[in-house]
């Protein structure tokens, strides 16, 4: 079977992996390069004890209040537009505890069988992209947040994930050589790491040597459709028929989707890495630094540094104020880092596609025969990639799923 994917991110990279393990012809479609995707600039945190879906209890208030701080972490531009009305609409429907306890073991399964696949490939898959369980510090420094934390830590405890609720003392001996300074931290025992720049450049690699096609600067443009199937992918240079196409491009797939008859509630939520240098003092375990929330993760002799959640539609411009709120919170945990405000050049941003329900879209549209998708991941694009890729596969081939894919389906939320 010939199969052609949209979207040379990592989503869409492990899902010509695992279509290519299962025999099928690849091609890859990239709008750009492979080595601007989105994912190059991720944290590389591999979540399991990600289980709470961005649309909770209290996320609109806290959102509300972030929004009047220009260098708070999350913002919403401004912009009359219906999209964006109704992905808010969905968002603060599905912000309920009712919605927060049937995704919780949905997230956890498909958070579980990724890191699973990451295991395997770090052994047998060709693949080196720095592997490592070092585990995950939540770190906070308020009553209020200690109490959050706590009962969060209740709930990944009870829905399987091990969560350690650690002392100021004990998260300063979880890191030898830096200073941090702390009311407290919930430890993720079973957390990883990766080097998503290393990532995506193997999988690149390896593709090209397991005979994938791989395009760049094509930008598919439209569709040819009939008898309920994609007939041709068409971009500014060409037109290609493929037997099975997926769609996995990321913040972008709402565009193409609408072109297929699909309107996909799906905002772009811009973020912002930049590279620390490697200094005497620095960190050994991947944090998230809650207030702040801000990342710090260490990565290939240096600190990748994270944070923002900016809904600005598909502009990838740079906003200085974001960026200053990551410099400026990062030594209110670690004093002693040595931490300034970055040239704007130096500073990676990308586009993480947010679905209104925190759950990503895989699988067939109902309408479309030959139409898969593979989006809609939030933040944690890299770390569910190699699940999304294996049922991406296993649509496709039509082998039994390993997960259900109902919670995903792409039209849950058409009429």
């Amino acid at each position: 079977m010939n199969v052609g994917i949209i979207g040379g991110g990592v989503s869409g990279l492990f899902s010509a992996y695992y279509l290519r393990q299962a025999g099928h012809e690849v091609t890859l479609l990239e709008n750009g390069t492979f080595a601007d995707s989105c994912s190059h600039g991720n944290a590389g945190m591999i979540v399991p004890s990600h289980i709470i879906p961005l649309a909770a209890p209290g996320m609109i208030a806290k959102g509300i209040r972030w929004m009047f701080r220009s260098t708070s972490p999350f913002y919403v531009k401004p912009r009359l537009n219906r999209d964006l009305l109704q992905w808010g609409w969905l968002f603060y429907k599905h912000a309920t505890a009712e919605h927060v306890e049937r995704a919780i073991p949905v997230l956890r399964d498909l958070s579980f069988l990724s890191k699973k696949l990451y295991q395997e490939l770090a052994t047998t898959g060709n693949l080196d992209f720095g592997w490592q369980e070092r585990g995950l510090l939540m770190l906070y420094q308020t009553p209020d947040n200690e109490h959050e934390m706590a009962d969060e830590a209740n709930v990944a405890n009870r829905a399987g994930v091990d969560a350690q609720i650690l002392t100021g003392q004990q998260v300063q001996d979880l890191e030898p050589t830096a200073r941090v300074t702390v009311r407290g931290a919930v430890y993720y025992p079973g957390d990883a790491q990766i080097y998503p720049n290393q990532l995506i450049q193997a999988l690149v690699i390896r593709l090209r040597q397991l005979g994938v096609t791989m395009l760049e600067n094509q930008q598919v443009i439209d569709f040819s459709l009939q008898n309920a199937r994609v007939q041709e992918v068409i971009t500014t240079t060409n037109a290609y028929s493929f037997d099975e196409v997926v769609v996995a491009a990321g913040a972008w797939s709402p565009e193409l989707t609408r072109k297929l008859g699909l309107s996909l509630p799906l905002q772009g939520g811009k973020g912002y890495s930049f590279m620390l240098p490697k200094q005497d003092q620095t960190i050994r375990v991947p944090a998230i630094m809650l207030e702040a929330r801000a990342t710090a993760t260490p990565m290939n002799g240096q600190l990748r540094l994270a944070g923002t959640l900016e809904i600005a539609g598909t502009d990838l411009s740079v906003n200085p104020n974001r960026v200053r709120g990551i410099v400026q919170s990062i030594n209110q945990y670690y004093p002693d880092l040595a931490v300034t405000m970055p040239a704007t050049e130096t500073v990676w941003r990308g586009l993480r596609p947010c679905s209104p329900d925190g759950l990503p879209y895989i699988g067939r549209l109902k309408h479309l025969q030959n139409l898969t998708l593979a989006t809609g991941h939030g933040m944690m694009g890299v770390s569910l990639g190699p699940a999304t890729g294996q049922l991406v596969a296993e649509t496709i081939t039509g082998r039994t799923a390993s997960l259900s894919l109902q919670p995903f389906a792409p039209e849950r939320f058409s009429k």
